[in-house]
Parts: structure tokens; sequence; C-alpha cells
């Protein structure tokens, strides 16, 4: 999964990224709140879950919590923070965040945390253009309710775009997000994206070239 941590106390973020990135996750590190707003202000941001500080240089976590709530319900949100407020923590949580750890904590409980949130998020994630649909849990794809089969390196990358869709996705992010920063050379991605993209059916899925800028895919009709 995608996780983005909003942290910048050095130490705990490195940490965080070793346990988290351990268990298979793809994990990328902010140390501001500006860089965090700027990172999540497209809906289609591709984070599975927010893993956000509160006490941050530039825009403050709620800030940047706030914000993400305005068009972005369902992404879910931990938030970690070492004030101990009861007025913070209410107020985090009437923003829409999901879970809340106090630091200092332990890291085991962290894990836990960032496992029950995903599954919770991964029972009811579901990401549909036109006929397509993506049931996050599985991650597998249905066209007009009907199962739509792809070999892994396709789907990977169908998932990718389609969590991005209606905005160019560049090479070097399809690489990252899609193929977990396995290196892959120009030529197999376009291998990968036009056999992809004869798979989509005519007229109603386009997977489209936006020169200097990536992939696009978009519904038609």
């Amino acid at each position: 999964m995608r996780l983005l941590l909003v942290e910048d106390d050095a130490l705990l973020a490195d940490s965080l990224l070793t346990l988290l990135r351990a268990e298979g996750h793809q994990v990328e590190h902010l140390a501001d709140g500006d860089a965090a707003l700027a990172r999540l202000a497209s809906p289609g941001h591709g984070v599975d879950l927010l893993l956000l500080d509160l006490n941050l240089p530039g825009a403050g976590g709620l800030t940047v919590l706030e914000a993400l709530r305005r068009h972005d319900r369902e992404t879910p949100v931990l938030v970690l923070t070492a004030r101990g407020a009861v007025e913070d923590r209410v107020r985090g949580l009437d923003l829409g965040a999901d879970d809340y750890l106090g630091k200092p904590f332990a890291l085991d409980v962290l894990e836990a945390r960032v496992r029950a949130l995903l599954r919770r998020h991964a029972r009811t994630a579901r990401l549909v253009l036109g006929p397509l649909e993506l049931d996050a849990a599985t991650l597998g794809f249905t066209l007009d309710g009907e199962p739509f089969p792809l070999p892994p390196r396709e789907q990977r990358l169908l998932a990718c775009l389609l969590r991005h869709a209606g905005e160019p996705v560049e090479k070097a992010r399809l690489v990252e997000e899609a193929f977990g920063g396995d290196p892959m050379g120009d030529n197999a991605i376009e291998v990968t994206v036009h056999r992809l993209r004869k798979r989509l059916p005519a007229g109603r899925l386009a997977l489209r070239t936006v020169r200097g800028l990536g992939y696009l895919l978009e519904a038609e009709g």
C-alpha cells in the first residue's frame, strides 16, 4: 500500500520509514505541512493511508487534515502527535481523523493501528471509471460487472492509472507506484502501456499519451 508520512522529527521519521517499508508498504516522507498540502491537493493523490503529525513547520497538521477532507473523505488518517490536550484530539477527530496515537508510542502499536486502518479502508474502497471498477480489497477489476482479468504487470499499471484517472501520470511515477520501484526502461513501460491499451474497450475507455507529461486514463462517450 502507498503510505504518506508527514513528520518533521527526522529520527522518528527514519524509524517509521524503516518499519513500514519492512512491512512491504511504499512510504513517502514529507517534513512540513506546506509540502503536505501541495501533495494532497489533488483528489487523485494516490495515498492509501496518511500518517500525520500535528505540530509541523509551515501549515499545521490540522490545517492539512481540514484541507484534505474538503475533497477526500475516504483516505484513512492516523494522527501522530506529542500534543496531549483533549481539545486537540477532539478537533482532529471532528475534522475527520480516523485514529489518534500520542507520542511516545510503541512501534508495534503503530503497526497494529496501520494494519487495522488499511483493512477497514480495503473493505470499502472501490474505484470506478465508466464501465471499469476496481475492488481495492482484492485488486480485481470488473468491466460492465464482469471479471476483467489482466496479466500482473498490466493489472498494476491499470490500478495506478485508475487512481489518477483524469490526470497524466509520468513514467517515473508509474515505476514507483505501479511497479514498486523495480528498474524498468522506457521500452518496457511503453510495451506494457501498448498491451493494456489494446485490452480496453474502444470508445468507452481511453489510455492516452500526453506528450511530455505521461499517460492519462479517461472515460469516453
